[in-house]
């Protein structure tokens, strides 16, 4: 089974990892790829916000639904992917994403180049239930893979949506 490590987690193939309403399994390790891509499948519970207002500034994501209806913001226009649709997300425009109906929403994240993908199992070190967030470590693990957030971004969708907040 592929393994691969970076300096704050070790992952394989198959691994999960949940934090606040979004999950991820370990799909193609982006080391077993040369660097160039790693993929990963997420599920998003009902009616909620995937993440704060962001950007990545190395990295392109495009999203493949496999259940479920996946809506994303990007450039102030509002995308909808059903099953068998894709978004893609390019690197350096601010987007969010999130689930806005009654069922858990399923789909492939592919991250390119796949660095990115580890930032989803040190978050979760980091986001554990019942503990509060450490935020220092949240802002430097952001800042380390060149995620920018504007973490009140969002706030006009969830009120929009009805959706569960981040914190």
């Amino acid at each position: 089974m592929e393994t691969a490590t970076n300096a704050e987690v070790n992952v394989k193939v198959g691994d999960s990892v949940f934090f606040r309403s979004l999950g991820t399994i370990y799909k193609v390790l982006t080391d077993a790829e040369n660097e160039t891509v790693g993929i990963v499948e997420h599920t998003l519970q009902p009616n909620s916000l995937g993440a704060p207002m962001h950007k990545h500034t190395r990295e392109d994501e495009i999203s493949y639904v496999l259940e479920g209806e996946l809506s994303v913001i990007q450039d102030g226009k509002i995308q909808k992917a059903g099953p068998g649709q894709f978004i893609v997300k390019p690197r350096e425009i601010f987007h969010t994403f999130w689930n806005a109906r009654q069922q858990t929403l399923r789909f492939i994240e592919i991250i390119t180049p796949g660095e990115f993908q580890y930032y989803f199992a040190e978050m979760a070190q980091y986001l554990r239930p019942g503990q509060s967030p450490q935020m220092e470590k949240i802002r430097e693990t952001a800042g380390k893979y060149g995620l920018i957030v504007e973490p009140y971004a969002a706030d006009e969708i969830v009120k929009q949506y009805g959706l569960k907040p981040l914190a």
